[in-house]
């Protein structure tokens, strides 16, 4: 009878935790938004291209950030490759360590000064790698100090639950679990107070997962001129390297 009633109470313990489990794959589900970005000037007129807008939710139940070893095993990286950062826009949680291979046949020198996480990787050859860890939240705008047309944002976040548009203005994002969260939006071309004003406090249940439409106003995107990283103009000959 013994093993008989331990056989009874394995099935048992086994059947609860697939019930269990059951009931957190419910719970966890998609997230879905849209976004409306518009001209931010008299016009109002609407964007063709929506896309690059990131949408996030921030824990309120459990505002801790995740340990790292809770946190899951997937590597962030951005490529030099064609004289371009792959991709352009990168999402990561704070605290998350960044490769940046440089997969050009000729030398890169990444770095990022004027906001978010500030440094300078150097000059390093085809084929080898340098990583960053980016600590400070925000953004942190990335360039190359002998290509003046690469340019690229790393966005560190508190959060893993996050989304980024496609040209059509859609956002989604999964595995959200139910419960109370701070929601986020960060546009480069949009002005931090219309940011602010999108913040919001929003409740996610298993009878609510469509964030709406977020109205954003903001000036297209544009490729802004900056310094090298001694401040000063690159040089003319270096608008179109032949390296």
């Amino acid at each position: 009878m013994i093993p008989f009633l331990r056989q009874c109470v394995l099935v048992a313990l086994g059947s609860a935790c697939i019930l269990v489990q059951s009931g957190l794959a419910q719970a966890m589900a998609d997230v879905s938004a849209e976004v409306n970005l518009l001209q931010a000037d008299h016009s109002s007129r609407p964007f063709t291209d929506k896309a690059r807008v990131v949408v996030w939710l921030s824990s309120l139940d459990n505002p801790r950030p995740l340990p790292r070893n809770a946190r899951n095993t997937h590597k962030y990286q951005m490529v030099q490759k064609n004289k371009q950062f792959e991709p352009a826009l990168l999402v990561v949680p704070i605290g998350e360590e960044v490769d940046f291979p440089n997969k050009d046949p000729w030398f890169h020198n990444v770095f990022s000064l004027y906001q978010g996480k500030r440094f300078d990787l150097g000059l390093y050859q085809a084929g080898t790698v340098h990583s960053v860890r980016f600590d400070k939240p925000g953004a942190s705008y990335i360039f190359c100090n002998i290509h003046p047309q690469m340019s690229a944002v790393v966005m560190a976040i508190d959060s893993e639950y996050y989304g980024i548009s496609d040209r059509f203005g859609h956002v989604s994002f999964g595995d959200v679990p139910p419960g109370r969260y701070r929601l986020h939006v960060w546009y480069q071309g949009a002005a931090q107070n219309v940011l602010d004003a999108l913040r919001q406090e929003v409740t996610l249940n298993p009878g609510k997962r469509d964030l709406g439409t977020l109205r954003i106003l903001a000036n297209p995107p544009s490729q802004v001129a900056h310094k090298n990283k001694y401040g000063q103009d690159y040089d003319r000959d270096d608008t179109n390297p032949s390296y």
